[in-house]
């Protein structure tokens, strides 16, 4: 029987504090593995080039960069294509909003989910868990990298009321992802806007940005419904993620999440080391730019300075 428990709300109301930056690349020239690096200046950035339809980018290399923090140039210490065959791990957080207005379309959003799961994960590397989200958030299935439990857990899930979507990811980067190294994603699949959060969307942002997650969201869009996706489209901007909006048909959730696997497979990670290194908690606005004509990036908007020692 998949295990289950319930999120408390001492854990929504808990605070996020950023003990340092785990970074997990590759130096220019190095041979053998990546490795782990904890509690460094370094500033570690997972992104995303695309072209102008949206599709990932191969091939680019560390002089097709520039990298500025609140405006000022920096230097590109590390720098790695995470492409297939890659042995930095990944991390998924699956949430699938289960309120009762997706009951309807909950099987297609189950079925599309298993066969992204079965085509992203590696064996023995890659970890995934599941959420579902409605009045409460309930952790399905924890980090596992057994398919045939995340399946299990996918098969379990039925629909309920409300959507606690800012707590889900609240929840997913603060409680669950930070502690992980290597690439952590958010996947999240709801059909509406929040109703029934207990914590404000600009604190679900900061979690996920101080968790170094980025978010990849699906909003579902049914024929006769009103549905405002404004908020998951922030959550992806602000993360380095992507947005899709596929209509309540299979076809179309299942092409929403191959592109999500598409962008995941073409990710590429580059590090430096700031220029400022006052350690304050502040707010560092990060612009990655691609002088390739035509490419785009998707990354994060910034990322929050450790504090100092007290």
């Amino acid at each position: 029987m998949t295990e289950r428990f319930f999120f408390s709300a001492w854990l929504i109301l808990s605070g996020c504090v950023l003990s340092g930056i785990a970074l997990w690349v590759t130096a220019f020239g190095q041979s053998g593995p990546p490795t782990i690096r904890a509690e460094v200046s370094l500033v570690n950035i997972v992104f995303n080039a695309v072209d102008k339809r949206g599709r990932p980018v191969e091939g680019l290399r560390p002089e097709d960069f520039e990298i500025r923090e609140n405006d000022q140039p920096q230097k590109i210490e590390y720098f790695s294509a995470l492409g297939t065959g890659t042995e930095i791990p990944l991390t998924i957080a699956l949430l699938i909003d289960t309120s009762g207005s997706v009951r309807d379309k909950l099987e297609f959003e189950k079925a599309t989910a298993a066969e992204f799961l079965k085509q992203i994960l590696s064996p023995n590397k890659d970890l995934a868990l599941i959420i579902q989200f409605d009045s409460d958030v309930n952790l399905v299935q924890d980090f596992t990298q057994r398919q045939e439990d995340l399946l299990e857990a996918l098969d379990s899930l039925r629909a309920g009321n409300n959507t606690s979507l800012y707590d889900a990811v609240y929840l997913a980067s603060e409680e669950k992802l930070r502690h992980e190294v290597g690439r952590r994603v958010i996947v999240v699949i709801t059909d509406g806007a929040d109703t029934s959060s207990r914590v404000r969307k600009e604190e679900a942002i900061e979690a996920a940005q101080k968790a170094d997650v980025l978010i990849y969201g699906i909003g579902v869009r049914s024929q006769g419904q009103q549905y405002d996706f404004g908020v998951l489209k922030k959550f992806a901007e602000e993360t380095g993620g992507s947005f899709f909006s596929p209509r309540a048909r299979f076809a179309e959730i299942q092409e929403a999440f191959q592109a999500i696997g598409e962008q995941i497979k073409g990710q590429y990670s580059l590090a430096y080391n700031p220029t400022d290194k006052t350690k304050d908690g502040s707010y560092r606005r990060i612009d990655i730019r691609c002088k390739v004509k035509g490419v785009r990036i998707r990354a994060r908007k910034g990322y929050y300075a450790p504090e100092a020692d007290s």
